[in-house]
């Protein structure tokens, strides 16, 4: 228990600091604000870690275009579409498993990347600070200390148990934000009586069988989607806003090779009699439509009296992305930049929080981190760029690098792994389907895997029945 010290703030051992998440950001602040020497409890609200990489078989399928009720967006045979040498930790790389039921590919299934992530948690001995089917009902600010430094209340219900309350100095708020389905404001959307649901809702193809399917949205979700279920539907629409865009001309080849895969327009208006009319006047009469339109941040259970709001997907005002000016340090964020590479970048901000909180480092005063955050908003209207974008980071890994330098300290990545991390996207658009097993490595790559003791893995032939080739999702 930590003493309530009405003498003045919490010598930095005595912290107690709550983390609400026990996925990857989660478990990657526990294990930096354990090594500040802080009291970490994350309370993560499934049956184990590793967030949006435990997968559930469950979908919403009651309501499949409500609020998200389960968490995971992962479908079965998702595989991942960044280079494991890439995305480790930057002290604990994300090397091929020796188990039977492992997969050592560089772009591995899903299932190998919760192994890691587990793998990390046992690693750092972070499982002792986990409380698992716990979830949080309330985060609010506590009755100050006599010194005028926060502390807030967390309510939260283990499963089966009545709802409890503890009070720490900190909380981490790191839950990520791939569970909350976007869905666009589509005419008739409410009078189409035929299978409507958000990707977030998709698991496997089989239901999908000999349909007409309509995707929204050509992200790379949105064309991974198309490229698994054209096997088996009739026919696979995907509408996209713009055919210039980067994963839309990359779709080019495969639609070329499927006479069932169809670029389309942005869809104008759903009809009740199962048509779907795109923005060019063509139609077609479909049996299913899947929404690949992102997600929203959402914190329901965070109360800050309105410091911290969420408009049009702008989670704010946060400095850097992760500190709200009139609430920091005690109240932060980890893991809301999209478009990072991961977990590199969450363990950046992670450490940067934690030296915070230990007083190893300080930050700007509130007014100082208020006018960046406006300085930015400024910049980004002044760029033409919509409110929804704030935290996209753009892949920009030498951005990234400069933040980790000033924040904490952090190391700059090698360049061989930015190099293997680029090779990969421009592999991607060049073809979608056969970027993961069809990779050539340049000599600087090839001399860091060797450097850092990377086992050489052959790429393994495409085959088409393979059913674990298909899908992969990464912060991108």
């Amino acid at each position: 228990m930590v003493s309530d010290h009405d003498d003045g703030k919490l010598p930095a051992q005595w912290k107690k600091v709550c983390v609400v998440g026990g996925g990857m950001a989660g478990l990657a602040a526990a294990r930096e604000l354990r090594r500040e020497g802080l009291d970490v409890t994350v309370l993560e609200q499934r049956g184990g870690v590793g967030g949006q990489w435990l997968y559930d078989a469950a979908t919403d399928a009651g309501d499949p275009l409500g609020m998200a009720g389960v968490h995971s967006s992962v479908f079965a045979s998702l595989r991942l579409n960044s280079p494991r040498e890439s995305i480790g930790f930057s002290d604990f790389p994300f090397r091929p498993t020796n188990d039977a039921g492992g997969d050592a590919r560089r772009y591995p299934v899903h299932g190998e990347l919760l192994r890691y992530i587990r793998d990390f948690c046992d690693a750092f001995g972070l499982m002792d600070a986990v409380r698992l089917n716990t979830t949080v009902t309330r985060v609010a600010m506590a009755p100050p200390r006599r010194d005028g430094s926060l502390r807030w209340a967390v309510r939260s219900r283990r499963h089966g148990e009545a709802e409890t309350e503890e009070v720490f100095d900190a909380v981490v708020v790191a839950i990520g934000h791939y569970s909350q389905p976007r869905l666009p404001t589509v005419d008739g959307m409410d009078r189409w009586r035929r299978k409507q649901l958000h990707s977030h809702s998709y698991r496997v193809p089989d239901s999908f069988a000999g349909e007409v399917v309509v995707i929204v949205g050509c992200s790379v979700s949105g064309a991974e989607l198309a490229l698994e279920l054209r096997r088996v539907a009739k026919e696979v629409h995907l509408s996209t806003k713009s055919t210039e865009e980067t994963i839309t001309s990359a779709m080019s080849k495969s639609v070329a090779r499927y006479e069932n895969l169809h670029l389309r327009p942005q869809v104008e208006h759903l009809r009740e009699d199962g048509t779907v009319v795109f923005d060019d006047g063509s139609f077609v009469v479909a049996d299913a439509i899947i929404y690949c339109t992102g997600y929203n941040y959402s914190f329901p259970f965070l109360d800050t009296n309105g410091k911290v709001t969420v408009d049009d997907n702008r989670v704010g005002p946060l400095y850097e992305h992760v500190f709200p000016p009139e609430l920091a340090p005690s109240l932060s964020f980890v893991g809301i930049p999209a478009k990072v590479l991961l977990p590199v970048f969450i363990e950046v901000q992670a450490r940067w929080v934690a030296q915070v909180l230990s007083g190893r480092r300080t930050l700007p005063s509130q007014e100082e981190m208020q006018r960046a955050v406006e300085e930015h908003s400024r910049g980004m209207e002044a760029a033409g760029l919509p409110k929804r974008w704030t935290h996209d980071m753009f892949l920009d890994l030498e951005r990234c690098d400069d933040s980790g330098e000033r924040t904490c300290g952090f190391p700059r990545m090698e360049q061989w792994k930015k190099e293997i991390f680029f090779s990969s996207l421009s592999d991607m658009v060049d073809d979608m389907e056969s970027f993961r097993d069809g990779y050539h490595d340049s000599d600087l790559v090839r001399d860091g895997l060797r450097r850092h003791g990377w086992t050489p893995v052959a790429p393994r032939p495409q085959e088409e029945d393979d059913d674990a080739k298909a899908i992969g999702v990464a912060n991108i």
